[in-house]
């Protein structure tokens, strides 16, 4: 048996006893809040943006919003698009995407975050390889912080998923914050029931 070998033999069977976590106290604030209201004013303040009021017709909606736009891919069945992450052979298939149309099953109030997992994006580069992202979000799948985020199922269930705030950002230690950074030049939050 090589030193390595020895070595992780020894870790192996030398691991700690499993014990239950503790338990994450709820930390709400005592006033009732207006989740909606709350989630638009965070995007807001991360360079986001939020549509309260869902659109009649999408389509429409995104052409006039994305003129520009050649390569539109929806992950949602509420929008066709140009094309599906389906089509997508390889991740970097996704690098010549204008526009990325997709639902997150929850909103964070607090911080105007969204959930994003394997299973909304389907091929995960399509989040982040688009140039404008479009989250359609029910407004009563908003929580309202953090530590209510987290509770979500995909954290334990799910091989990938995210919070996404707002389009890509960086800030220097200047406090001068650039957007885009690196993906997404543009987030878009609309409120859209689930069917």
């Amino acid at each position: 048996m090589t030193a390595r070998e020895s070595i992780l033999q020894d870790i192996r069977t030398n691991q700690p006893a499993t014990r239950t976590l503790p338990a994450v106290p709820k930390f709400h604030l005592d006033q009732p809040l207006d989740l909606p209201q709350l989630f638009v004013q965070s995007l807001k303040t991360m360079a986001g943006e939020c549509v309260p009021d869902c659109p009649a017709d999408l389509d429409v909606f995104i052409r006039k919003r994305f003129p520009a736009a050649k390569r539109i891919c929806s992950a949602v069945p509420e929008y066709k698009g140009t094309c599906t992450p389906v089509d997508l052979s390889r991740w970097s298939d996704a690098c010549d995407i204008d526009v990325t149309v997709v639902r997150s099953p929850l909103g964070v109030a607090e911080t105007g975050s969204v959930l994003l997992s394997e299973h909304e994006l389907q091929v995960n580069s399509i989040g982040f390889l688009a140039h404008d992202i479009v989250i359609l979000l029910d407004p009563r799948d908003i929580v309202e912080n953090i530590h209510d985020a987290y509770a979500h199922p995909y954290f334990q269930e799910t091989g990938y998923c995210l919070l996404m705030t707002g389009p890509s950002g960086s800030g220097d230690i200047g406090a001068v914050t650039v957007h885009p950074a690196q993906a997404s030049m543009t987030l878009t939050a609309i409120f859209a029931s689930r069917s």
